[in-house]
């Protein structure tokens, strides 16, 4: 895998957590437009689990896409420096492999396990 095909893996891997951050975005717009017409003892969806319950999960959902959104801007800024593929910690070349499962790596094996990452 080249450095213009990690470059499309990231642009597709943003693109994707981009949509996600945006469903989700728009699930919990939703759910707090529901709850808020119901009554405050009555949250329980009577077909499902509690909206709290929901309201959480989508959260920590959103909270993930947004993460991966970040890190995924934070390689391509790395990549338009020339600093991409290069452990941030010590410097040596973070080989192709890891890059190919992690395109977003900022660490090598060895300092992403030293700082336990």
């Amino acid at each position: 895998m080249t450095d213009p095909e990690l470059r499309t893996l990231l642009e597709e891997l943003r693109r994707q957590a981009s949509e996600r951050s945006a469903a989700l975005e728009t699930a919990l717009a939703q759910l707090t437009h529901d709850r808020s017409s119901q009554s405050d003892d009555d949250e329980h969806d009577p077909e499902g689990v509690p909206l709290s319950a929901e309201w959480s999960r989508l959260s920590g959902l959103l909270d993930g896409a947004r993460e991966e959104l970040q890190q995924v801007d934070a390689a391509l800024a790395r990549m338009d420096a020339g600093t991409y593929g290069f452990c941030t910690n010590c410097g040596r070349r973070i080989p192709f492999e890891r890059l190919r499962v992690r395109p977003f790596a900022e660490l090598c094996v060895p300092c992403a396990e030293k700082l336990g990452r």
